[in-house]
């Protein structure tokens, strides 16, 4: 029976905080690749692959010719369809510069595509933080704090582009003190700090 767009939206886009769900029904593998600039960081590139159910579903739905690949219009249809409305929930991204919150209002260059039966997302989330000789730093993590969706970091979560003007360092861990649903899941976190190098 044909999963239809609008159930999609119900189930995944609008699930709201708070919904008392058993378990996750949809799982995001998530890499993220930093990027900089001349003048320091602009933002993130984010990856995600979807888990073979919930990918089988929206290829679905969205490989209208049943090709096995997006073409731009179908593009189009799922960012629609099944990602646009994620901004109502700040696309699951949750950052904080020098411990103060940064809202993500919008990402931009996003694109869908097919690879065996995983579907992935990617798309870039602005954040512009200018490079002093002090270190900043930048903290994010991706979560569904409904947790209808459950985001795991992949093996290689982190990667860096235009970096060699700067000096940083990162670590992963679980954030223990920013729990959710209803407090049993602590979000997987990286801490990032980065300045002008020396000379």
């Amino acid at each position: 029976m044909k999963f239809s767009v609008s159930v999609l939206s119900i189930f995944l886009l609008f699930s709201l905080p708070g919904k008392a769900f058993s378990h996750p029904h949809v799982f995001i593998y998530n890499s993220i690749k930093v990027v900089f600039d001349k003048k320091g960081l602009v933002g993130f590139r984010v990856k995600w692959v979807f888990d073979e159910m919930f990918s089988n579903m929206l290829i679905y739905d969205f490989d209208k010719n049943g090709n096995g690949s997006f073409e731009p219009s179908e593009i189009r249809e799922i960012k629609n369809g099944a990602f646009s409305n994620l901004k109502n929930f700040d696309y699951f991204t949750h950052i904080k510069i020098n411990g103060k919150p940064f809202k993500v209002k919008f990402v931009k260059d996003f694109s869908a595509n097919i690879k065996g039966d995983a579907l992935t997302y990617r798309f870039f989330v602005p954040c512009h933080v200018l490079a002093l000789s002090t270190f900043k730093k930048i903290k994010i993590s991706i979560y569904d704090d409904s947790f209808y969706c459950s985001v795991f970091l992949t093996e290689k979560p982190i990667d860096f582009e235009n970096a060699s003007p700067y000096e940083f360092y990162y670590r992963i861990e679980k954030n223990k003190k920013e729990a959710y649903y209803y407090g049993q899941v602590f979000p997987e976190e990286i801490t990032l700090r980065f300045r002008l190098k020396n000379g």
